[in-house]
């Protein structure tokens, strides 16, 4: 009898609510929006992390406590006292410190901002002080330029300055509320700023990001009038604008202007120009407009192919952009690593594997090698559509021109190999592994056995792990579970014994996994007395019996026409506090159905439904033939009606057929038409509805004769 021997001892052993509330548009006296509320709990959070750090001597220039101070009444003066020295010491990177600490509550931020700036105008223009009050205005905004936040401000001996404004509008218009950007705009005036080309770009792209391009072009035209004069960033937007709607001609004008102006087109303009060709269904005149970027000397970005690259397929369609892109590539002189790469991609998510080899081959023959993590994810692809043979020979040219393979793509080629038993070239592989370095730890070496033990090679699993000892690797228990688990799924009991003997010697106690395991092995040996004395061995090793190990044995036990004891089996995990899955369910169902047991297998699917096990495609097929072979057309039309109720499971062909065909037999002919006319509408995306509308017709005309 297989069962653990008892020397054993016994085994030794897991919002922020970004809520953007939408700004109210309120007129009052003082500026546009009435006053903000105070700062929430999370100051005072704040306050209580850096408590300690104003009394035990740490750094003065602690950014956590100057966030909390920030929540007090005094905070300027406090900063004063605190952080001045700070500030002139470490300039812009502690600001961008304490900025981070503040983040979760905007106004403090804004504060922060309006003292740092009287350091001078290096910090307030600061790159990374500007993107890190951007997003704390963004992400946890909006905050409103409210009469009471101008008033503090000023009682501060500060002002609302150009560059603040500047941040709030464009956080406006992220978060959708250039309105009311163009309603502080107006009021400029009563801060005491004059109109700038800096601000009207804030305005003009927070309303181009808000989609209201209408207003940017009239923000546009007023710049002069306030002797404001446009610039490259000014046209950009708008090109921008434009071209996101595919308004391509206009897009053209503004370059014009602009370089009437005598403003040069950058890179980003041609860019959004691409964008626009392509929204506009130009992408011929987007390749083109390329090799005017290199008459004006403008050299393209990663951006600029990229966009060229998923606009064509975008307006072309996927063959029509392949031919037109590969065909710009071939008569470019020089080769361009970046569309290279984001063609791959499109061609691969569009299922084209076939022509991404014909890309990568003719990329090779110009002397260009791809990427090893690129290079992998064209190999994923190829293995789905091509010949291993073709596949091998890609990968040993990438291998041979100098490409290093990564473990993963390794792990991939070997089990395709061993899929189509072709051991020869894995174990060429296996060797390279070996030779670059891969195979460095158990884990790795864990992977191969896995491999070699689902395809059934597991005497060559065994040879790796004593390869994995001579290199000085012990196995773990995931090696031996690895093993035995290899071993039980082609039978072989006196294999998993002996794994389990090497587990023992190792040191290592039998789990979970080791029993399941040996029990399935048991069960494909059919052993299932020795299966079952080894699951009632289990509690005496301390380990409870899950719900995999349950199913291995139900399924065993109805395998063998024994469906009352894999009930009983069903009756113990319930009694054991374990919850039966669908796969616990289905087979005893299947057997029943089988056994023309109806109403035993319907008695059971009632069972999984209270326990609230939801059953799967396969739970609800099953019964719904057994329910139609036995002509009990009603009730398997509830079964249909309850699955499609369900709202988890698409029924397809495979479910409707049966019924179609039952009632057609019946000669409930028009029953049967409206119920494929049904199937034909739930079913069309998956395109079987044609295919069951031939075979109904088939069998009424049979039916008929």
């Amino acid at each position: 009898m297989a069962t653990i021997p008892k020397t054993l001892q016994e085994r030794g052993n897991r919002d922020h609510e970004t809520s953007s509330s939408q700004s109210k548009q309120m007129r009052s006296r003082g500026l546009l929006l009435p006053i903000l509320p105070k700062p929430t709990n999370l100051a005072a959070q704040i306050r209580q992390r850096s408590h300690l750090s104003g009394k035990s001597g740490q750094d003065a220039a602690d950014p956590a406590r100057a966030a909390a101070l920030l929540a007090e009444r005094d905070w300027f003066a406090r900063l004063n006292s605190e952080f001045a020295a700070a500030v002139q010491r470490l300039g812009p990177r502690f600001v961008v410190r304490a900025l981070l600490a503040a983040a979760p509550e905007p106004l403090l931020c804004v504060r922060l901002y309006v003292w740092a700036s009287r350091f001078g105008r290096h910090v307030a223009r600061d790159r990374s002080v500007r993107r890190a009050l951007g997003d704390a205005l963004w992400r946890r905004g909006p905050v409103v330029l409210s009469a009471a936040l101008v008033a503090e401000v000023k009682g501060c001996g500060c002002e609302v300055s150009e560059e603040l404004l500047c941040a709030l509008v464009e956080s406006w218009g992220r978060l959708g509320l250039a309105h009311y950007a163009h309603e502080v705009f107006v009021q400029m005036p009563r801060l005491g700023l004059r109109p700038s080309t800096a601000v009207y770009n804030a305005v003009i792209a927070a309303s181009v990001r808000a989609g209201a391009v209408d207003a940017a072009y009239l923000r546009f035209q007023q710049m002069p009038a306030d002797g404001c004069q446009p610039d490259c960033f000014t046209y950009n937007t708008l090109v921008h604008g434009v071209c996101r709607r595919g308004i391509i001609d206009e897009a053209l004008r503004l370059v014009r202007q602009m370089e009437g102006r005598g403003i040069e087109p950058n890179v980003f303009t041609y860019t959004m120009l691409v964008d626009g060709f392509c929204n506009a269904g130009r992408a011929e005149d987007a390749v083109g407009l390329l090799g005017k970027m290199k008459h004006k000397g403008v050299a393209p970005s990663e951006a600029t192919y990229r966009t060229l690259v998923h606009g064509a397929f975008r307006c072309l369609g996927r063959d029509r952009a392949y031919k037109m892109l590969t065909g710009w590539l071939e008569s470019d002189p020089s080769l361009h690593s970046s569309a290279c790469h984001t063609l791959l991609y499109c061609l691969l998510k569009n299922d084209m594997a076939k022509e991404a080899v014909e890309l990568v081959k003719k990329m090779g023959n110009r002397g260009y090698l791809l990427e090893s993590t690129t290079f992998g994810i064209l190999i994923s692809g190829a293995v789905k559509c091509l010949e291993l043979s073709e596949v091998c020979e890609l990968v040993d040219g990438f291998i041979k021109k100098g490409g290093n393979l990564g473990f993963d793509m390794y792990i991939m080629i070997i089990k395709s190999l061993l899929s189509c038993k072709d051991f020869p070239k894995a174990k060429k592989y296996l060797h390279q592994m070996v030779l670059t370095g891969l195979l460095s730890s158990v884990a790795s070496y864990n992977m191969v056995i896995d491999c070699l033990a689902k395809a059934g090679e597991i005497e060559r699993a065994m040879e790796i792990v004593k390869g994995m000892q001579e290199a000085g690797f012990l196995p773990n228990l995931v090696t031996f579970n690895t093993l035995i688990s290899g071993y039980s799924k082609l039978g072989n009991v006196h294999g998993g014994k002996a794994v389990l003997k090497m587990l023992m010697e190792h040191g290592f106690m039998p789990d979970i996994i080791t029993f399941t395991s040996l029990i399935d092995g048991l069960c494909h040996a059919h052993q299932l007395d020795d299966a079952f004395d080894c699951f009632n061995e289990m509690s005496e090793w301390g380990v409870k019996p899950n719900v995999q190990t349950y199913n291995v044995l139900i399924r065993a036990f109805c395998s063998a026409g024994h469906v009352n004891k894999a009930i009983d089996l069903l009756s113990k995990m319930k009694m054991d506090g374990i919850t039966p899955d669908r796969y616990s369910f289905n087979a005893p169902i299947l057997s029943f159905c089988r056994m023309r047991k109806i109403d035993r297998a319907r008695q059971l699917f009632n069972v999984m439904t209270r326990l609230g096990v939801p059953p799967d495609s396969y739970t609800y097929n099953t019964l719904i033939k057994a329910l139609c072979d036995v002509r009990r057309v009603g009730e398997a039309k509830e079964i249909l009606l309850a699955m499609e109720s369900s709202g988890c499971i698409v029924a397809n062909q495979h479910t409707y057929w049966p019924v179609v065909g039952a009632l057609t037999k019946m000669s409930r002919f028009n029953e049967a038409g409206e119920l494929m006319n049904k199937s034909h509408r739930r079913n069309a995306h998956l395109g079987s509805s044609s295919n069951l509308r031939v075979r109904s017709r088939n069998l009424v005309k049979t039916v008929n004769v």
